[in-house]
């Protein structure tokens, strides 16, 4: 792929990204901004790194499109929970000890709704038509993520990585969240060189 055409799928998807989020600043009781976007190659294990792990656990959202293959995720920090939850839906979940059912299905939610627009974009930038799979739930530390994720994207695979750093804002907090598509490099090798 070249450095031109990474740009183009770069900015295609941040365009998609950032018309997901206005609307979903119309509708939601948060402010919803991407931070920053940026393109690189590594390994599923790369991408999992892009969040911080200030809390050793991560909530995580992806969905695949299995015959491409292409996999999405957006990982969140379960301490941001009561913040997402206000910004998503207008009020807050009382905040437990562990991430309850309702708690779940809000992320996958929010998720199904970002990936979408994510997986869009990207389909449409290899010009490609697929379903993506129904989004599915994973927490815990890294390598509880790696290896439920191994499911849908391979490990040792290389892949280009587009990683988007959201910001979630709310009169009562503010949260990060960081938003991944993993493409493999043979299917980037099918976009346009202008």
């Amino acid at each position: 792929m070249t450095d031109n055409s990474s740009g183009i799928l770069t900015a295609m998807m941040e365009a998609s990204l950032r018309k997901c989020l206005d609307r979903l600043s119309k509708v939601s009781a948060g402010t919803w901004e991407i931070l920053g976007i940026s393109a690189s190659r590594g390994t599923l294990e790369d991408a999992v790194k892009r969040h911080d792990f200030k809390n050793p656990a991560a909530s995580a959202v992806y969905l695949n499109i299995a015959e491409l293959p292409l996999t999405a995720m957006i990982m969140f920090d379960p301490d941001d929970m009561e913040n997402i939850s206000n910004c998503f839906m207008g009020y807050s979940f009382a905040r437990g000890p562990v991430t309850t059912q309702a708690e779940e299905m809000m992320l996958l939610e929010l998720g199904n709704i970002i990936l979408n627009s994510l997986i869009n974009s990207a389909l449409n930038a290899l010009k490609k038509s697929a379903m993506p799979s129904v989004p599915a739930y994973l927490e815990g530390d890294s390598g509880r993520l790696l290896a439920g994720l191994a499911a849908v994207a391979a490990q040792e695979k290389n892949f280009h990585i587009i990683a988007a750093t959201l910001v979630i804002r709310s009169k009562k907090g503010v949260s990060r969240s960081e938003v991944l598509a993993l493409i493999p490099e043979e299917l980037t090798r099918e976009l346009p060189a202008s």
